[in-house]
């Protein structure tokens, strides 16, 4: 175990500590925000009617389902506590790159997704199966890097399981602290969660997948209340508004962070959160993607790009708004969590606590669930075998409780190893692969 972890603290050291990851995201993004003609501008109220349009048949996923499938894997506790991390870190101008790198990576999500609809597969029950893994055997003929991406994911999405799963109980306790027959808190919150995906996956009485119906109420619940609070925050706030987009430009071009030498790690901090927040370049919502009941792949492309926008232009800013627009004295010598908790009680009062907790819960209760459909078609690629997808998900329901119970930072680390891997791979193989995607593209401007 020592020599595994030594291993993957050297692997994280190079791609994430030396901004590796950073140059290949934003190098894709760029290339690809070029060569489709910068369509995430050009084509943005086009994008918008292709989401609402409801082309599925029968019981395939439409292209709204997808849209919330890849929306529920990128909104997580990073949204909240990453953007937090940012501003700390960044001060407000990482803000303003935070936006402009989801407004070019939305293109590089556009290519991989319409990638993944070209080169999925149809499997018995007329349901389509499809991402990276299969994008990489079906083009590139290479299965055995195919089963490297896919023993990724499946890595990673055990380490974000239990880094969700541990930010629910981690939310909850620190406001609500209960003993049931014996039990603390967090170990009655880890086994009520675990019981909750246990439900969803395997006693859904459905004949649609059970976790795509879940998150077509929950990602709409919990987007709509946490707008409606920032709105409220906004509105509260008027006067402050001009002020705090001035101080989000001023300080990402700031003199004074330029004469200081701190320029580079503003403009860092905020291009690593955009990133590593709605994930373009990762290939993680290609799994979804693949799913759609669509002919035409420049129509999904479309709706994964309108993810990222969601995901950074939306619920990131959200969070951003909430801390910059209170006054310093507020969340003086706080960081994390701790500070977006006072930073929302500040706001709304004594409803900020449990506002929190009940956000948390939905943000990384979607993830769980995302990621736990994500895995079954990674384990699906590496073997047909269904009793191994079965394995695949009670280890997720023990990881679920685990993770809710104790804080694991090498399995947490393992989250990072895995999306690292996953991005190298995803980036230099859909680069040299994306004419199809593009021509897709051009294909469907025609007739629109």
């Amino acid at each position: 175990m020592p020599y595994i972890s030594s291993m993957v603290d050297a692997v994280n050291a190079i791609l994430w500590g030396k901004n590796i990851l950073v140059y290949m995201l934003v190098g894709a993004a760029i290339y690809f925000s070029f060569m489709t003609k910068f369509m995430q501008f050009r084509l943005f109220g086009k994008i918008i009617k292709v989401l609402f349009k409801n082309e599925k048949q029968g019981n395939g996923v439409s292209s709204l389902e997808t849209f919330f499938l890849g929306t529920a894997c990128r909104v997580g506790a990073g949204n909240i506590a990453g953007v937090v991390a940012a501003i700390s870190a960044g001060g407000p101008g990482a803000i303003f790159w935070m936006w402009l790198v989801a407004l070019l990576g939305s293109a590089t999500a556009f290519v991989e997704s319409s990638l993944s609809v070209i080169y999925r597969k149809k499997q018995a029950d007329g349901s389509y199966i499809g991402g990276t893994p299969f994008i990489i055997e079906e083009r590139l003929k290479m299965k055995w890097l195919g089963i490297i991406y896919a023993l990724a994911s499946v890595i990673c999405y055990m380490g974000v399981i239990q880094v969700m799963s541990n930010s629910i109980t981690g939310s909850i306790s620190s406001v609500y602290n209960f003993n049931i027959a014996g039990l603390g808190t967090t170990t009655i919150i880890s086994v009520a969660v675990a019981l909750m995906v246990v439900y969803i996956i395997f006693f859904s009485s459905s004949k649609k997948d059970a976790i795509i119906l879940t998150l077509n109420k929950v990602v709409p619940f919990m987007a709509i209340i946490y707008i409606f609070m920032v709105l409220y925050v906004l509105a509260s706030n008027l006067t402050s508004i001009p002020m705090m987009f001035s101080n989000i430009v001023s300080q990402a071009f700031g003199a004074k962070e330029m004469a200081g030498g701190t320029l580079g790690a503003v403009v860092m901090h905020g291009v690593r959160r955009g990133l590593f927040s709605n994930e373009a370049g990762s290939g993680n919502s290609n799994y979804a993607a693949a799913a759609v009941e669509t002919n035409i792949p420049a129509k999904q492309g479309m709706v994964q790009a309108f993810g990222v926008f969601i995901d950074t232009l939306v619920i990131c800013s959200a969070t951003a708004f909430i801390v910059l627009l209170v006054p310093e004295t507020v969340t003086s010598g706080l960081s994390g969590m701790g500070l977006f908790q006072a930073a929302v009680t500040y706001h709304i009062g004594s409803f900020g606590a449990p506002f929190v907790v009940v956000l948390m819960f939905f943000f990384c209760m979607s993830t769980i669930l995302a990621v736990i459909f994500y895995g079954k078609s990674a384990m699906s690629f590496i073997s047909e075998n269904k009793n191994l997808n079965l394995v695949y998900q009670v280890i997720v329901i023990a990881m679920i409780y685990i993770g809710g119970v104790k804080q694991d930072l090498f399995v947490w680390s393992l989250a990072d190893f895995g999306l690292g891997i996953m991005t190298v791979i995803n980036i230099l193989c859909i680069i040299p692969i994306a004419k199809p995607a593009l021509d897709s593209l051009k294909e469907y401007e025609k007739e629109l």
